[in-house]
């Protein structure tokens, strides 16, 4: 099989990405834009905004990605694209161009599920390593600001197909650290400030409960079980609302403004900054919050491994990128025989490169998108 060069393109929410991946495992070249300094004011994702970024950014970023893989428009193979799920505005801003050059260009377009690329980013690091050889049922913890999904994933030959066996009643972890950094006046995004954070503050200090999923999903019929076994659900909206509890009960909302109003005049803010600002009380709070975040991530998805027998754990998304999650879940996993795989942390976050590794499969079976599909925000992956 000769090589394929795929061009993978990747505007689902705020990061306009673009990437040349040869036959699946070998990046060429990886481009990110990052928005950050666009939504930071807002302290979270504007939709209008990002699609606006997006139609800024998307002709730079693809040549670059291309001038980087040392490449033409006329000799990649073939062109991919993120259809879904995510902000409609953005995915069209990719989708719209991904169409138009592969019409222009007379290549074959393909459709990648945003989940399934999230799932590629581990596959693609561990062909980077040379690691061909992975032991199945694979469970996939797929977990970022928009997205914490449980997924057994099966593969035949080269097509792979997913089982979704847990999601979020409500918010997803990573929005859940962005919305208690925000509260807690550390600005946006959350995530990575709170995982700096971690080291400074005692863990054990604030108990939280563990979540409780005393009622029914109503997005989901069957809630409680799949066809094969028991759901595992997540919910992090109790733990959010905690936190404001434990702020309100504790007084700190004069601190919170102060610290806020400190950050707000610090361009690029480092860890000694944010140091500064906090108190003992907001950093055990701090670390506190993200201990309960972890063991229930971790928690939920061991016992989801042990109930469907699986021989493998991939963590990825946005949220993998934290280091406790990833020292805990090697520690767990390890305790009981569990391989588990990361992707690296520049592809973690959205990226194309997982992208166009996503469509190396769907390439080589010819399974093309039509000229005429188009995004969906809430695309289901199987």
């Amino acid at each position: 099989m000769p090589d394929a060069y795929i061009l993978g393109i990747e505007t689902s929410c705020d990061e306009t990405a673009a990437a040349v991946v040869r036959s699946g495992e070998q990046i060429v070249s990886n481009v990110v834009f990052s928005q950050i300094a666009t939504h930071q004011p807002y302290g979270g994702v504007v939709p209008e905004l990002a699609s606006r970024e997006h139609l800024r950014a998307i002709v730079p970023v693809v040549r670059k990605a291309l001038a980087d893989a040392r490449q033409t428009y006329q000799s990649i193979d073939a062109v991919a694209v993120t259809q879904g799920p995510g902000l409609a505005g953005a995915l069209l801003v990719g989708i719209s161009y991904a169409k138009a050059l592969a019409f222009a260009l007379d290549k074959p377009l393909i459709a990648v599920n945003h989940l399934e690329g999230h799932i590629h980013a581990v596959l693609l690091e561990e062909r980077r390593k040379g690691n061909h050889e992975l032991r199945f049922p694979v469970l996939a913890l797929v977990v970022s600001g928009g997205h914490t999904h449980l997924y057994l994933a099966k593969r035949e030959d080269n097509s792979w197909s997913y089982q979704n066996i847990g999601h979020t009643r409500d918010d997803a972890a990573g929005e859940a650290f962005d919305k208690v950094a925000k509260l807690l006046g550390l600005g946006y995004p959350g995530g990575p400030i709170i995982d700096r954070l971690f080291a400074h503050g005692n863990p054990d200090a604030v108990k939280f409960p563990p979540s409780q999923l005393k009622h029914r999903d109503r997005n989901d019929r069957n809630a409680g079980r799949t066809q094969d076994g028991p759901r595992f659900d997540f919910s992090y909206s109790g733990i959010k609302t905690a936190v404001l509890r434990y702020v309100e009960t504790h007084n700190m909302q004069s601190s919170i403004a102060e610290r806020r109003q400190v950050l707000s005049a610090i361009p690029q803010p480092k860890l000694e900054d944010y140091l500064s600002c906090c108190d003992r009380e907001t950093l055990d709070l701090v670390a506190s919050f993200q201990r309960a975040m972890v063991e229930d991530l971790a928690g939920k998805t061991l016992a989801a491994a042990r109930a469907y027998d699986a021989a493998t754990l991939f963590i990825t998304g946005g949220v993998a990128a934290n280091q406790e999650l990833r020292q805990h879940f090697e520690k767990e996993a390890a305790g009981e025989g569990l391989s588990v795989y990361f992707p690296s942390r520049p592809l973690s976050t959205d990226n194309a490169a997982m992208i166009a590794a996503a469509a190396y499969p769907k390439y080589l079976a010819r399974d093309f998108a039509p000229m005429n599909f188009s995004a969906e925000a809430g695309m289901v992956l199987k």
